[in-house]
Parts: structure tokens; sequence; C-alpha cells
């Protein structure tokens, strides 16, 4: 938001506010006036209120918009779909990293979002900034999106490369949490659930489904080892841990993860590091290929900002 400042006001006309800030660590803090961001960053929040609850805070805050970066539940994607509630019901817009609202939520949320006015929208939640939901919202309406196939848990995909080159798997891992791309506890991401939330956001809210957590066949990394990644490195493949759904001629959802075995001249066994790509099967683009190099948290706060956007314009 600083960074764009000047361009949101030349461009846009739009000037913002941050009037409150929240996290498990710090409660509930607003600033009605206005927060001045580069103390914030600091960690200085003299002079801040403090609410009891998240639609307290949104009053004392008077928000207009709502950013929710909290950690994804895989299981019932709580508290954050309290919190994108809240906002709607409050008359803000509801911003979102988190995949937890849109896997569980989606259409409760963008139904209430319509009859307030307002906006539900989620770009950062699945490769960060990379325009994928407003892609086939915006730039391709009316595209039937027929499936898709892609690599986009970076953890697994650093283990995977680090065993390549001989780290064993619990070595492999530690050298992911060093790299600060795993999770203190990574359970989510080597067993692929992680990767499934992905599947289902996709799915849910690109091809109409309603699949739950339980409807994705899911098989982790666990069980591939050394041998197998420097033998297939040797017939020119590489394992790649590939998240698919594709809607059949019956109408029925398959959807799956799983670690798959590919030619290196497969544009998913291209991907390397922290990177993600994801190959879209529509009625007219036969194969429409989005690669994402490198991400940083900068990116996924670009699509936190490019949502904000959206929603303030059309408001």
């Amino acid at each position: 938001m600083q960074k764009k400042q000047q361009h949101l006001a030349r461009h846009y006309g739009i000037e913002w506010r941050l009037t409150g800030v929240a996290s498990r660590r710090l409660g509930w803090l607003a600033v009605p006036e206005g927060f001045t961001p580069e103390k914030v960053l600091t960690g200085n929040f003299t002079g801040a209120q403090r609410a009891g609850d998240v639609r307290g805070w949104l009053r004392l805050g008077k928000a207009d918009a709502l950013f929710e970066t909290t950690s994804l539940n895989a299981t019932t994607g709580q508290p954050a779909i309290d919190h994108v509630r809240a906002a709607l019901e409050s008359g803000a817009h509801a911003i979102s990293a988190n995949k937890g609202p849109v896997v569980y939520a989606y259409r409760e949320l963008t139904d209430s979002a319509a009859a307030q006015g307002r906006r539900f929208l989620f770009e950062s939640a699945v490769m960060d900034g990379v325009p994928i939901f407003s892609l086939f919202r915006e730039a391709m309406p009316a595209v039937e999106v027929r499936g898709f196939r892609g690599v986009l848990n970076s953890t697994t995909n650093v283990i995977l490369e680090g065993m390549e080159s001989g780290t064993p798997f619990d070595d492999a891992v530690r050298q992911a949490q060093d790299l600060g791309v795993a999770e203190s506890d990574p359970t989510d991401d080597i067993g692929g659930v992680d990767a499934a939330v992905k599947v289902l956001a996709l799915a849910n809210v690109l091809m109409d489904a309603d699949l739950k957590l339980a409807d994705v066949q899911r098989q982790g990394i666990r069980g591939i080892n050394v041998a197998q990644l420097r033998d297939a490195r040797a017939s020119g493949e590489a394992w790649k841990l590939v998240c698919s759904a594709r809607r059949g001629t019956d109408g029925r959802m398959v959807a799956s993860v799983q670690p798959e075995r590919l030619k290196v001249s497969d544009p998913l066994a291209m991907v390397q590091g922290t990177s993600s790509v994801i190959s879209f099967e529509t009625d007219v683009v036969p194969q429409l290929i989005i690669t994402e190099q490198n991400p940083t948290l900068e990116t996924t706060a670009y699509g936190l900002l490019a949502d904000f956007l959206i929603a303030v314009r059309s408001s």
C-alpha cells in the first residue's frame, strides 16, 4: 500500500488510511483516524484502542475493506470465515489470502457480498499474486474450464529437489524450513493437504464444483526416496507433486494430488524451487499455461492490493 500510494492517488483517485491491525499476539487494535504506517512497520501502536472481537474492531476502525491474512485451517477454514463474514455484514469489502473461506464458504460469502453491494475477493489464495481467478472472471468471461493440472506447493518442490541432489528426506525438510519455505510443522505440505485445498479452491470457483477435502484423492511425497528421484533424472524425467481436477464426460469431477514421474519436457516438470505452474484446459484454449517464478511475500501482497483496487473501484 505504501509503495503504490502515489500511483493509487494519481491513476485511480484512491486515498487510504490504515485504521485497524489485529493478530493473535496483538489482539484487536484500532485508530479510527488512522495509524501512521511507518510506526506500525516498526511495531509502534501508540494511541491504539482495543476492541473485544472482530465485529467491535471493524466498527471501531470504521472499516471499508478488510484484508484477511490469517493462517489456513485446512479442516474448517476458521477463524478466517468468521472474519470475512463479519466484514461483509458490517458493509466492508473482504479481501483474503486465505484458502479456507474459499473452500468452505465460497458461495455463502459471495452471496453475502452481493447482498451488501460489497466484494469478496481472494486472488492471493492460490499462486500468490498471479491473476488466476480474475483472469477467468474479468479477462476470459464465458470460458469453460474443463480441467487443470499443476505444481502448486513450493515446499514439496524444494524437498524433492534437495533429495534429488542426495539429501535425505528429513534433512531436505529442514533445508526447506531454513529457507523459510516450509512451516515449522510441514505435515500438511508433505502430506499433500495444502495442495489439495488449492485444488478445491480452483475447482469450486472456476469449475462450479462442490468438492470437499475428502473428495480429493491424496498422496503425499513421503514415499518418494532418493534412489527413485535419481533414477528418474537419469531417464530424463522428474518427480513432482501434481495437483489436478477434471470433469468427465459423465459430469463427475475427479480431483487428485499425487506424486507423478514426468518427462522433463512436460511444463510441470520444468518448474523449480519456489516457483509454481498450472495448465488449464478450456473449451476455447486447449492448453493455457501460467508459470510463476520465485514469488516473494510482496507478490502475495500485490494480489491483495489488486483485489482491493477491483473492489473499491466497483463500489
